[in-house]
Formats: structure tokens, C-alpha cells, sequence
């Protein structure tokens, strides 16, 4: 099932998915950053369910990543078979690369992303329905074998400040990584951490310049070109951080999937833990 011309197919396009909307071997789900679904019912890609990205993907008490059997139990709830392969995509574009990452970590391969999400489905005019997300549960049997290699701590960052073979990448926006906000300005209150900055030698790439204007993936040349004015090759041993890690999800994605690194490891504490967290060093 050849799903796009990358070469580790975890992309799709989205005209891939217009000739496959009826393909029962596909079951969309769009990963809302909001906790209500109305944006859902105003308009979304036919067939798609509905998720808010907390309730799917983390544990229910502790700050944690949902385990394999919560995630597989929480996939049969929505009507997805073991047999599906799952298209994910964000609302916004980052909630489907941090979904991605998320099953990957729970071991569940059975899972691509949608170039563009939802924003640009929408822009591009492309088939919506409407309505109230409807699923039939199903029960789910297979459980995917945990793999928290492409994940990083707080620890290990520290201890990768004195360590010149590693990259540390900043993917917030630029206010954000100077310091002066410790939000985007996009965000109406500032908030997310005790104190803003970043993580000392980080170096900077602006989540929004890795996307086309219209929320698509640029191609891997163009990608590698933006990596390498922010210091980074394919070869390098990166870490990569946000503020909650969704926007760092699209650089460990466009690194691993697009340009072919080997070596990216998301720190999902991000700036929210680090920069809260009492003695950790910052850089202005």
C-alpha cells in the first residue's frame, strides 16, 4: 500500500486520501487541541473520528503518556479495528506529528500522518462533512510493544549541555526563544512556564518555517536547507523541544521522516518543565 513518494511512507498526501476516502482499510481520526468538538462538527474529513488530544493520548491521572493497552482500548472505543490503518491529522497541523509520535512510543506502527491537516483540507476546498462524530466500538486484541527510544528527559538534556556531538533545537517561536514571552504572541495570556528563555546553547528553527503557507510539509531538500542555517545536519544527534513538545513533533518528524536522520529524541517535558523546574540553567 504505497501511501506517498517519501521513502519511509509515513506521509500522506492529501489527494492520496481523495482517492481513498472510501477505503475501509482506512480509518481517519483528527486531533483537536480543543476539548469540545465543535470545530469537528462544523467541518471535517468525511469518515474522520474525533479526539482531544489529552483524552487520547496521555494518561488519565499522571502528567504520562498513555500506556499500549489505554491507547488500543481508547482506538476500539472510537470503532477502529486492529486491521485499520489509522490517518491522523491535527487540528492544528502539530497535533497529528505529536499523535504519531505518541503511537509510536506505545509500539502501534498501523499509523500515518495527513501532509497539511486539517488546515490545509479546508483551504484546499477539499471534501468535508458535518455533524456529530458517530463510531461503533470495537474491541481491540493486538497491543503494541512500548519504544520510548525517540524520547528524552530533563536528565539527559542537562547532561547534554557539555556534550558538543549533540544539537539541542529550539522549535518555538522566535519571542519564545529570546526570552521575551514564555507563549507565542498568538497566545492572549503568557503563560506556560516560571520563567522564559531557553535551554542554554539551544539553537532556533521556527516550527512554522519547516510548512509551506498552507500548513504542508516543504520538500527534503528545501527541509534540509532550513535545517542547515540552524546548525543541524541529518548526521547529528538531535534533540528537539517546544514548549509542550506538539511543535517539536515536526521537526523530529521532518528530521526522521522526510530528510532520513537517525538520531532525533523529543524532550516532552519541554519549556514548560524546564523552565519551571528550580535550579535548571536558562539562556536569554
Amino acid at each position: 500500500m504505497a501511501l506517498l513518494t517519501e521513502p519511509l511512507g509515513r506521509l500522506m498526501s492529501p489527494d492520496a486520501l481523495v482517492a481513498r476516502l472510501d477505503d475501509p482499510t482506512l480509518r481517519l481520526i483528527e486531533i483537536s487541541w480543543a476539548d469540545d468538538d465543535s470545530g469537528y462538527r462544523r467541518a471535517h474529513i468525511p469518515g474522520a473520528s474525533w479526539a482531544y488530544w489529552k483524552d487520547l493520548l496521555w494518561d488519565d491521572t499522571a502528567r504520562e503518556f498513555a500506556t499500549p493497552r489505554q491507547l488500543a482500548d481508547r482506538l476500539g472505543a472510537l470503532g477502529i479495528p486492529d486491521t485499520a490503518t489509522v490517518v491522523l491529522y491535527g487540528d492544528p497541523v502539530q497535533f497529528g506529528t505529536y499523535a504519531l509520535w505518541t503511537f509510536i512510543l506505545a509500539g502501534l506502527e498501523s499509523a500515518v500522518l495527513l501532509d497539511g491537516g486539517k488546515e490545509y483540507w479546508i483551504k484546499a476546498g477539499l471534501p468535508v462533512a458535518t455533524g456529530a462524530p458517530h463510531a461503533q466500538a470495537c474491541r481491540r486484541v493486538l497491543v503494541g510493544n512500548p519504544d520510548g527510544a525517540s524520547r528524552v528527559g530533563r536528565d539527559e538534556v542537562r547532561a547534554a549541555l557539555a556534550d558538543p556531538n549533540v544539537a539541542i533545537l529550539d522549535l518555538r517561536a522566535p519571542e519564545e526563544y529570546s526570552g521575551e514571552r514564555v507563549s507565542p504572541w498568538g497566545m492572549a495570556v503568557d503563560y506556560g512556564a516560571e520563567r522564559a528563555g531557553r535551554i542554554p546553547g539551544a539553537r532556533h528553527l521556527y516550527f512554522r518555517d519547516l510548512l509551506e503557507p498552507d500548513g504542508r510539509f516543504l520538500s527534503a531538500d528545501q527541509l534540509r536547507a532550513r535545517f542547515a542555517d540552524a546548525g543541524v545536519a541529518p548526521a547529528d544527534k538531535v534533540i528537539v523541544y517546544c514548549r509542550l513538545s506538539h511543535r517539536a513533533t515536526l521537526g523530529w518528524f521532518a528530521l526522521t521522516q522526510l530528510v532520513g536522520a537517525t538520531d532525533v529524541r523529543i524532550y516532552d517535558g519541554s519549556w514548560t518543565e524546564w523552565g519551571s523546574m528550580v535550579g535548571m540553567p536558562i539562556e536569554r
